[in-house]
């Protein structure tokens, strides 16, 4: 008798549930027994935790620190968030942030936790001192798997304190780069530390400070009146991010020397996804863009990287046939979406996992914080966009008439808020207006190109029900006999392999259900 299995979170899946998902079940049934031995790992270092949490805080002892109980512990996707009660703060409370290794990588790709890491402190840092307007919690340290720790510049000792700032100063007035307000310091020593994995120390927001916008968002999004203040609250963030400039397309990390450079590939969450599951994606690193063209194809590319690597990711030749006639097609039009002249820009930090878990809300659903800030990247303008969570449909079930309903509602809205900064402040000469560049990728379709390139698993559906209609209407069954051949000269070897990769795929699915008795 087939039994079932566990996901991640303990969430039971039956074999007839887990044949049927596109997505690699084999290797999510992993992940629950990494779970259960990482969390035990972190248990056994509550001590380690309390220093390390007094040391970034530049508190004298760790004695006055408790660490949550497990059933307390906030587990996300990505990340497992552990509360700190500091009672030298009157009880106030401080998260430490650890990756989960088994869901970013780490093991296919050494270094990605780091990375995850880095690029999270550094977005910390960079809106802090370029968006002081969008409110996110504060950043006390972070330390890196292989020991470089840095700690926020006023938490440092006196002594150090001193130095750093008028470090900084002079750097400043003699027109140098001045590092970020976090400033390396020294390992912290502890006789039991977590060995390889690195943290991130950022500020609890409590019930005072708002809730999860998932929380109400089931209810509370058929009202009117609190869907306005949410609209302006989140217009707001995305103005005040999109009309800072950037130079390139990359993502920002924080260096050993504390300097905030862009100097990172943009890594959004399906980089670090794919990886995950054994995918390579062929984006090194250091590897940053200077035109929109060269992201775009290295993008397409990832996608092909998943059709060739995922042993599942077909079901049959038809559907084969569906996805590489998308895949080869998506090649040829995006010049259609992305206009030439602007191949160099502008390009704008963005939010690319902006979803109602990561927005904190008022009991108006004003906008009071944003937390979460993985996977912040640099990418063109035009990619900017409104939630696609808004009609509480999935990225690959959008319906294009009701989005549009509730999208006009968001950029009437978005316009006013725009209105509203460019009287008060400087328009800077390089950026275009937001909501009237939004308002054309709605128009010409490009929103479900930057759509489809976000999703590896809705691309097809997003293509065919929205991208392929504005080129061919028709003759779908002969568009997608014909277009796979233009995907590789090969395709017939290729498909030969693709069905055998999923024969043995449904073999070992099986296996993995089949009663231990």
């Amino acid at each position: 008798m087939p039994r079932t299995r566990r996901l991640a979170r303990g969430q039971e899946i039956t074999y007839s549930t887990a044949k049927e998902q596109e997505v690699n079940i084999l290797h999510q049934l992993t992940y629950y027994d990494q779970q259960h031995q990482f969390f035990a790992l972190l248990s056994d270092k509550r001590e380690w935790m309390k220093t390390v949490v007094a040391r970034h805080l530049g508190l004298q002892s760790a004695a006055h620190c408790r660490v949550a109980d497990t059933d307390e512990w906030l587990h996300g996707s990505f990340n497992v968030c552990i509360p700190i009660v500091v009672g030298e703060w009157a009880g106030k409370r401080v998260l430490i942030r650890f990756p989960l290794p088994y869901r970013v990588g780490e093991a296919f790709h050494p270094g990605n936790g780091d990375e995850k890491l880095r690029c999270e402190a550094a977005t910390y840092a960079w809106l802090q001192d370029h968006c002081p307007g969008v409110s996110i919690p504060q950043l006390y340290g972070f330390t890196l798997s292989t020991g470089e720790t840095f700690t926020r510049l006023e938490n440092l000792p006196f002594f150090p304190r001193c130095y750093n700032a008028l470090r900084r100063r002079l750097l400043s007035w003699l027109g140098y780069s001045v590092p970020s307000n976090y400033v390396r310091c020294r390992p912290i020593n502890h006789p039991d530390p977590v060995s390889d994995t690195g943290y991130l120390v950022v500020e609890y927001i409590d019930e005072t400070q708002g809730a999860m916008l998932s929380n109400t968002w089931a209810d509370g999004r058929h009202n009117p009146h609190l869907c306005k203040n949410l609209f302006r609250g989140l217009s707001r963030v995305l103005l005040n991010m999109a009309r800072v400039p950037l130079p390139k397309i990359g993502s920002f990390i924080i260096d050993n020397d504390g300097f905030l450079s862009l100097s990172n590939r943009p890594l959004s969450v399906e980089i670090h996804q794919l990886e995950n599951e054994n995918i390579p994606t062929g984006i090194p690193r250091h590897y940053t863009y200077s035109t929109t063209e060269s992201y775009i194809v290295d993008m397409l590319s990832v996608h092909d990287s998943r059709f060739r690597n995922q042993p599942n990711a077909i079901n049959d030749l038809g559907d084969m046939g569906c996805q590489l006639a998308a895949l080869s097609a998506m090649r040829t039009v995006f010049p259609s979406f992305f206009p030439r002249e602007d191949r160099r820009g502008p390009f704008s930090l963005m939010l690319t996992d902006l979803h109602q878990s990561n927005i904190f809300v008022d009991d108006k659903w004003n906008v009071t914080h944003l937390v979460d800030l993985e996977w912040a990247c640099s990418r063109p303008t035009e990619l900017l966009q409104l939630p696609y969570w808004l009609t509480n449909k999935g990225v690959d079930q959008l319906d294009s008439a009701e989005y549009n309903d509730i999208r006009e509602e968001f950029m009437t809205i978005f316009a006013d808020e725009e209105e509203k900064l460019d009287l008060a402040t400087p328009k800077i000469a390089t950026i275009p207006r937001l909501s009237e560049m939004m308002e054309q990728t709605w128009a010409t379709g490009t929103f479900w190109y930057a759509l489809a390139l976000s999703s590896p698993s809705g691309l097809f559906t997003i293509f065919n029900e929205h991208i392929r209609p504005l080129f061919c209407e028709k003759y779908g069954e002969e568009f997608n006999l014909i277009l796979p051949f233009l995907w590789d000269k090969k395709i017939g070897q290729i498909a030969g392999r693709k069905i055998a990769d999923k024969e043995k795929y449904d073999e070992k699915l099986r296996q993995a259900f089949e009663d231990d008795s």
